[in-house]
Formats: structure tokens, sequence, C-alpha cells
């Protein structure tokens, strides 16, 4: 089982690496560390195992944020309609995206990241994603809102970047051109 000592800090270099493709079919390794990625999430949001095991409350994970560079993504999160949306998903790939963005009004916090950093995270607000998924058959996605948001945060931990990366240095609270706001 994955606990918080398992998740790297910021500052950690992993963490700022291009995590490496998973070969497929996947190893047994790999399926079995993704699967425990999925399941620390939905352990942490369960209030009595999350206080029982003290785990902090995740809806996505990367493996870079467990000190593994390879290209595996972990989502267990609602939308905005409530519905919950469990993923795991190997090598996933935005391969197109919308012109509009979007960005939490709340903004966005990490499992990796302990301070918060104040401000809107531009992201687009309608992703294409694909991905393999834990047999290794390929799945496409079309996401868009809570769920696009999220994927777009566990897929930038693949390619090394921070959310914050993405806030605005000068005025944090700058909202893009043809953007929504999403409430969390």
């Amino acid at each position: 089982m994955i606990t918080m000592d398992d998740i790297i800090r910021d500052g950690h270099p992993t963490l700022r690496k291009v995590a490496e493709e998973v070969s497929m079919p996947p190893s047994q390794e790999d399926i079995e560390l993704l699967t425990s990625m999925h399941e620390y999430l939905v352990n942490s949001q369960n209030p009595e195992t999350a206080m029982k095991y003290q785990l902090r409350a995740g809806i996505g994970i990367a493996a870079p944020q467990i000190n593994v560079s390879k290209r595996m993504i972990a989502i267990h999160a609602k939308d905005e309609k409530d519905q919950q949306h469990s993923y795991t998903l190997f090598n996933p790939k935005i391969i197109s995206h919308s012109v509009e963005k979007a960005y939490l009004t709340s903004g966005e916090g990490c499992l990796s990241v302990d301070e918060a950093f104040p401000g809107f995270v531009p992201r687009y607000s309608k992703i294409t994603v694909k991905a393999m998924d834990l047999q290794g058959k390929e799945v496409k996605l079309r996401l868009k809102g809570i769920m696009a948001i999220v994927f777009q945060h566990e897929i930038d931990h693949l390619n090394g970047v921070m959310f914050y990366d993405h806030i605005n240095k000068k005025d944090p609270y700058y909202v893009p051109d043809h953007s929504i706001a999403v409430e969390r």
C-alpha cells in the first residue's frame, strides 16, 4: 500500500524529469504499481481509512510523485455533476484540446506540494486523451471541466511540470481571455 511517506515532495529531482514510456503490454510489476496508486486515491478519500493511515486526500497521482519516472497516472475524482470517474492509465497523451481555457476557482493543490500557491492555473477546458488501460488496450477519452483539469495536472507530472509553473507570476489571479471558471 502506498502511504504519504512514499510521495516525494516538491524540490525532488524526479518531479522535474520527463518520465519514460511504459512498454506494452505492461509488466505485472507496473500493473501492480498503478493499481496501488489508484488504491491510495480511493483510501485517501475515505475519512476513516485516511485518518487511520494518515493519508492526505488526493484525486489524482502520477508515478513520478512516488519516485518512479514512468508514464503512469491514476485518477479517482467526481465531476461537476457528482459522477465518480476512476482511471488507471499508462502512457496518457493529450491528442487534441480546445482553444477555450478553464481554471479552478479554488486554485490547484498537489500531494507533492505542502505549501499553498495562490492563483489560477489556466488549463484547456476540453481535451482528448489517448492512453493504455491496465490490460494494455488503447482507450480514448474526451474530457471537459474538472476532469480535463485533473488529467492535465497529472500529465504535467509526466513531463516534469508542476501546477504552479502555470500561475501568472505578476498577476496570480489573472483570468485569460476565453476562459471559464470551474468550481470544486
